[in-house]
């Protein structure tokens, strides 16, 4: 594998540089003093963004762009052996290295490298433990696969050795990493376009563990089943958080506000530690706020720090994101993609102030819609009424046999109101026909349904 050397800064070229990862990877680089240069199909706000610090971007993605000045190039998994740029590099023989294998050199180059991992909650947790690290003043570098408003991106670059960063399961990218601290927040059933089943998934998050050094740290979850397997083995420091099995970190008196936003006290080994209060809703972000307390006192920050963090940390962009009021309707967003997500979502709702939840819902993926059929239907049926949208094929062509009709099928055999419509149009003029003053409305997914809220709400 090619070995970047951080004292003596090169050309790198990104194959897809638009998207949020690559841009950001881009960034680092940049201010490490690196020559950029990307290709990407359109024009996009992260595009422009990374021109602006100096990167040189072409569009759409062409051989021409692979010049003979550059040293490296990165690609996605996104990007397969026909994209014209790829056999250009493969021609030219020009070092290349996966995006997670870029992130992992990264990693090399801080002393305390943190990686969160997890099937879910990935993307709130770096962001809730960023404001955390911000609020000891311990000036990190920040991957997040999201929008954090607190740094205007989905990038900070800091001047310390602290570095966080999502580490994602798919493909076993996350296995290219070098962590010094890891965080594994739950272990589920999906990408099963990649995995074989559950077994290999833990598999997975086992091989992950094990890359830790003996004087690192594995901070788990022990509500996630069969977690003991995942640590079995490992030569690290294992600490673990739940809500509902005995764990090293546990939160008890928990209640929530009228939005919905938790307070619970912590207790470490079973003695109080502090308060602490979330203004962001739901259990299941009760549940990430002590993965983020273990870390930050394994890191020396005290209960105030740690508190300041959370008051500062009102969510990130598509995860329960409150988008505005269509009349008396308040439209909210969310990412949530999978059966579990959808769970901890419209559990959350159920606190927040509304009379009936309507849930528009596009399902992302064909594999993992046919593989989780009747999951997803179960968990939809926690909405009051739900409305789907075609599903969102991302990287996939429907060879499963696969279409929102059939969760539609099942939604209504569990006794849910349940409608789809092929277009946008047709569901935006739905809802506006059908929901009432303090309804609560949900747009819901990976794809681009967030689009529908925005469209009713004159975005």
């Amino acid at each position: 594998m090619y070995t970047i050397d951080f004292n003596k800064p090169i050309h790198v070229h990104f194959i897809g540089i638009g998207g949020i990862s690559m841009s950001g990877l881009a960034e680092i680089l940049l201010k490490e003093g690196f020559t950029i240069s990307g290709s990407d199909a359109k024009q996009s706000e992260l595009t422009i963004h990374i021109e602006k610090l100096g990167a040189t971007v072409h569009y759409p993605q062409m051989p021409s762009n692979i010049t003979d000045d550059i040293d490296l190039v990165v690609y996605t998994a996104a990007i397969h052996p026909d994209n014209p740029e790829f056999a250009c590099v493969i021609e030219k023989k020009i070092p290349m290295l996966t995006r997670a294998q870029l992130l992992g050199q990264i990693m090399k180059n801080y002393g305390t490298p943190i990686a969160v991992s997890g099937t879910h909650g990935k993307t709130t947790t770096t962001s809730l433990a960023s404001h955390v690290l911000m609020a000891g003043n311990c000036d990190p570098t920040i991957s997040v696969g999201g929008i954090l408003p607190s740094i205007h991106g989905n990038i900070r670059v800091g001047s310390s050795d602290v570095f966080i960063t999502e580490a994602c399961e798919y493909t076993n990218s996350f296995l290219s990493f070098f962590p010094k601290i890891s965080l594994i927040l739950n272990v589920d059933a999906d990408h099963l376009d990649f995995f074989k089943d559950i077994d290999d998934i833990r598999h997975s998050f086992h091989a992950f563990g094990k890359l830790l050094p003996a004087d690192g740290t594995l901070i788990i979850n022990a509500d996630t089943p069969k977690y003991e397997a995942i640590i079995k083995g490992l030569d690290c420091e294992v600490l673990t958080y739940g809500l509902e099995q005995e764990a090293d970190y546990r939160a008890q008196d928990i209640t929530f506000n009228e939005l919905g936003h938790p307070s619970f006290t912590c207790l470490f080994r079973g003695e109080a530690i502090g308060s602490f209060t979330l203004h962001i809703p739901g259990m299941h972000n009760v549940s990430n706020a002590l993965a983020t307390i273990a870390l930050a006192r394994k890191l020396g920050l005290d209960t105030t720090t740690i508190q300041d963090g959370f008051t500062s940390f009102t969510g990130t962009d598509r995860r329960f994101q409150y988008k505005g009021k269509v009349g008396e309707v308040t439209v909210i967003d969310d990412y949530a993609h999978h059966p579990t997500e959808i769970t901890a979502t419209l559990k959350a709702a159920k606190n927040y102030p509304h009379k009936t939840t309507w849930c528009v819902f596009q399902p992302h993926t064909y594999t993992r819609t046919k593989a989780l059929l009747g999951d997803f239907a179960k968990a939809l049926t926690l909405a009051d009424k739900v409305v789907l949208v075609d599903i969102y094929a991302a990287r996939e062509k429907n060879t499963v046999g696969i279409s929102s009709q059939d969760l539609e099928a099942e939604i209504l055999k569990l006794g849910t109101e349940c409608y789809y419509f092929p277009t946008f149009d047709e569901i935006e003029n739905f809802l506006l026909e059908k929901c009432e003053p303090n309804d609560l409305l949900i747009t819901m997914g990976a794809g681009d349904v967030v689009k529908i809220g925005e469209n009713l709400l004159g975005q």
